[in-house]
């Protein structure tokens, strides 16, 4: 392959070079003695060896050093043939390849292919003229954008997400929910790639509830070079995934009649508290204890499940203080430990208590480890262990819960913080609505963390989220009165509305 000629060529040319020094030592070494300069003792020969050391370092730096374009080139060519090749192909923006005057070769290199590639690939429209081509996709349901390789947009057609600001720069409504945006990805592709696709799921162009809101499913293609570098289609879905929205307009409706029922309860209950507790067994007061306790979480996660229904208006809103983790799980503590027995599974807690406090809303993050805890649990094997471990990762407190049970592929995995996503395996063998891992999401995010999965499948999964330590966002909390709103960013700058999360 082409990828084997550098590694190759570099041990050639190294052992060359190293068997060149070899000779022109021996060649001094023995002219010296036959001149009579020097005598063959033992000093002289350990002199000798140094100075062909020394002399063999550094031709092998030198020779690396004026072959390192030779291991650019060769690394170009491989990424545009196709082969498969785990090193970054060389960036022609780099600083050094404009210092040496190598970028215009690099560039010239990834046009070349890009312009063999769409010579041979792309067949001529049979529709005529541009303006008719241009036509027929204006008549298409799919939205089309074109960027050049600067990111300005050259083209897109009347289905794309697109409006003119008034400084004449067209900009794209999108809406991610996640890290991986377009403009990320994008930027990510200019550094290590030369052709790369990416796929987005259930991207809108307006938060809900506004109008003439749009939901898409979206294809991303770069092609390094290329005239037409970036080319995006949008295949609109909104018909297929509104009713999931209304789905959850209609949940959030249900918690809210269920909020005067719940409170009602919480009264009766703090009244028999106060009105028995002299007259109570300590059995029967822990017993009242508990309903309490139970009465107030399940308070707390009807509040969270209207949150959630926020969240995708953006503007969850939750009161953040100093806890600790360990106190934060503490209150559901039992309840943990009950549910995995009750499921032969074998529940493992390592939360120090020197851990740094945090920034959070106790009710809803002890949703979040139930949550997580409880799926470990459900998706665990019979007898399986759960593990659940918090330790500091710079300005946050990381939260993990492993379990080693059935595990997720990839397609599960890339889904499944998106609201009322099941698999098809989980529908048949687990009981659940898919909301929960998308609530976890809205209340980790609107705390300034983030959450996200590892797994593979039959070797278990590992959830993780992040919490602000409290010492690296107390100005902004005692500001804001301990509102959230201080670690939620809403950035509209550059070509494409981006509504992102803040960290820390």
């Amino acid at each position: 392959m082409i990828r084997d000629y550098w590694p190759r060529y570099r041990r050639y040319s190294v052992s060359l070079t190293i068997l060149m020094q070899v000779g022109a030592t021996l060649a001094i070494g023995l002219a010296l003695i036959v001149a009579g300069v020097a005598i063959p003792t033992p000093q002289f020969w350990i002199t000798l060896i140094a100075i062909f050391a020394t002399c063999a370092g550094l031709n092998v730096i030198l020779v690396t050093q004026l072959s390192t374009p030779l291991k650019d080139l060769t690394s170009a060519i491989t990424h545009i043939s196709g082969e498969p090749n785990n090193i970054a192909p060389p960036n022609p923006n780099a600083r050094h390849f404009e210092r040496d005057g190598f970028k215009p070769i690099l560039q010239l290199i990834y046009e070349l292919a890009s312009d063999k590639s769409d010579d041979q690939d792309t067949p001529t429209p049979k529709v005529g003229p541009a303006a008719d081509f241009a036509t027929a996709l204006n008549n298409t349901s799919a939205g089309f954008i074109i960027m050049d390789a600067k990111q300005n947009i050259v083209y897109a057609n009347s289905k794309a997400p697109v409006h003119t600001t008034p400084e004449g720069r067209q900009v794209i409504d999108l809406i991610f929910d996640d890290d991986t945006t377009l403009e990320n990805w994008l930027k990510d592709c200019e550094e290590n790639a030369v052709h790369a696709d990416r796929s987005w799921l259930r991207v809108a162009n307006k938060i809900t509830g506004e109008e003439d809101r749009k939901i898409y499913d979206i294809t991303a293609s770069y092609e390094k070079g290329s005239k037409a570098e970036v080319v995006i289609t949008l295949l609109e879905r909104t018909t297929d995934y509104q009713p999931e929205d209304d789905d959850l307009d209609f949940i959030a409706f249900a918690a809210h009649e269920l909020r005067g029922p719940i409170t009602v309860i919480r009264g009766y209950l703090d009244v028999l508290s106060d009105e028995l507790e002299s007259k109570l067994e300590d059995d029967q007061r822990e017993l009242l204890s508990r309903l309490v306790v139970s009465a107030n979480r399940l308070s707390s996660y009807v509040n969270n499940i209207l949150n959630a229904s926020r969240y995708d208006r953006r503007h969850l809103k939750v009161r953040l203080r100093e806890d600790s983790v360990a106190d934060i799980y503490a209150i559901i503590s039992d309840d943990m430990q009950l549910r995995a027995s009750s499921q032969n599974r074998m529940l493992t807690v390592a939360i120090p208590d020197s851990l740094p406090t945090v920034a959070a809303d106790r009710g809803s993050i002890s949703e979040v480890l139930s949550n997580l805890i409880d799926n470990a649990v459900k998706y665990s094997n019979e007898g399986g262990m759960v593990y659940v471990s918090a330790a500091t990762d710079g300005d946050f407190v990381k939260v993990s819960v492993k379990d080693r049970g059935i595990g997720m592929p990839s397609s599960v995995v890339s889904n499944l913080f998106h609201k009322f996503y099941r698999s098809h395996r989980s529908r048949e063998t687990v009981a659940g609505t898919g909301i929960g891992l998308y609530i976890c999401k809205a209340i980790v995010e609107s705390h300034g963390g983030r959450i996200g999965v590892r797994s593979a499948e039959g070797e278990g999964s590992t959830f993780e989220f992040t919490l602000p330590i409290y010492s690296t966002v107390a100005d902004k909390l005692t500001a804001d009165q301990g509102s959230n709103q201080s670690l939620i960013e809403h950035d509209e700058s550059g070509w494409i509305k981006n509504h992102a999360m803040y960290r820390g």
